[in-house]
């Protein structure tokens, strides 16, 4: 397999800017059909990005087989059925966070991933943004001596900028998400936390919904001891004050302090004993597209996996732990 041909099924938002183009951009690599319920909305994308095929039915997509591989991007409650149905056609899978609607459906993918010896890769695509490369490589190279502990913060109002609104507004219903806005981004930061400093020993935490003005949760908190030693503590609200925004993760070490934040444009701000240092570096165009070329050679055979669905069900159950009613 030398060039990936890639369905999309649930082209939405995200599919954009974030991965789409990335699908077509990459080396070795063609977007040749999308699927969106709305025929409508996958016809106008299909136009506009030049793809030669678009559906308004998901069986129709994995039925052609001149596609290989399928990008998943649907809300978390379709992921489970449609990778396993992507699967069972002989595509390969791309699924987006959070990978499922909890830990538990993870079973059925990984049993289907063995069952058709399919691949499988979980959408953790900020492993692979050159920023967050940059923070590994600092903690690898004991630029804060060994990291104890992490604190996360993530503080949002009710309506936020980094937050992507759409007509039905799924993000904050629990039976299509999994959760709330918690459910929706914390995957970003809790899989660089396994990712950089290894599985989770113990965890604790809770979710409750203080103001109501949806169904999902709107705090959470939690803590964890990780493989590595590394203490992590992480508090999220999505209905503070605009005031209270905040987004930061700090990471303190024997000889130092690293932070970083997730979204938007992000600034590594290192202080050790050589001094203070501010590192910024921009992100790429489209945001996935480097996870897309590291999936494209996986699934060529010329690299592992860059994240596995077992990975991804690792932090999957960190976000069942943390949200779990108070």
């Amino acid at each position: 397999m030398k060039q990936i041909r890639w369905g999309i099924i649930g082209v939405g938002d995200v599919c954009e800017v974030k991965s789409g183009p990335g699908f077509y951009k990459a080396p070795g690599s063609e977007l040749h059909a999308v699927m969106r319920r709305n025929g409508d909305k996958a016809r106008d994308y299909a136009q506009r990005h030049n793809v030669p095929l678009w559906y308004d039915d998901a069986e129709a997509l994995l039925a052609n087989p001149d596609i290989n591989a399928v990008y998943i991007a649907t809300p978390p409650a379709q992921h489970k059925d449609y990778a396993i149905a992507a699967m069972n056609a002989g595509k390969d899978v791309y699924i987006e966070k959070p990978v499922t609607l909890n830990a538990a459906e993870c079973d059925a993918i990984i049993a289907a991933e063995q069952a058709t010896g399919r691949k499988v890769v979980a959408a953790h695509y900020r492993r692979y943004v050159p920023c967050f490369m940059k923070m590994h490589d600092l903690i690898r190279s004991g630029a804060i001596g060994e990291p104890l502990m992490v604190q996360l913060e993530m503080l949002q109002p009710a309506v936020s900028k980094i937050i992507t609104t759409t007509e039905d507004n799924w993000r904050v219903n629990p039976e299509l998400s999994g959760g709330g806005l918690f459910h929706d981004l914390s995957p970003h930061q809790l899989d660089l936390m396994l990712y950089w400093f290894g599985q989770v020993v113990n965890a604790q935490g809770f979710g409750t919904n203080q103001r109501q003005f949806n169904s999902a949760d709107d705090a959470v908190h939690g803590w964890a001891k990780l493989e590595s030693g590394v203490l992590l503590q992480g508090r999220w609200h999505f209905a503070v004050a605009p005031e209270q925004t905040r987004d930061q993760c700090e990471i303190i070490g024997t000889a130092g302090k690293l932070t970083i934040n997730f979204f938007g444009q992000q600034v590594i701000r290192l202080s050790n004993a050589n001094g203070a240092e501010e590192i910024i570096i921009p992100n790429p165009q489209h945001i996935q597209q480097p996870m897309i070329e590291q999936v494209n050679a996986y699934f060529r055979a010329e690299r592992n996996n860059p994240c596995s669905i077992t990975e991804a069900q690792q932090v999957m159950q960190l976000i069942d732990c943390f949200s779990q009613p108070l």
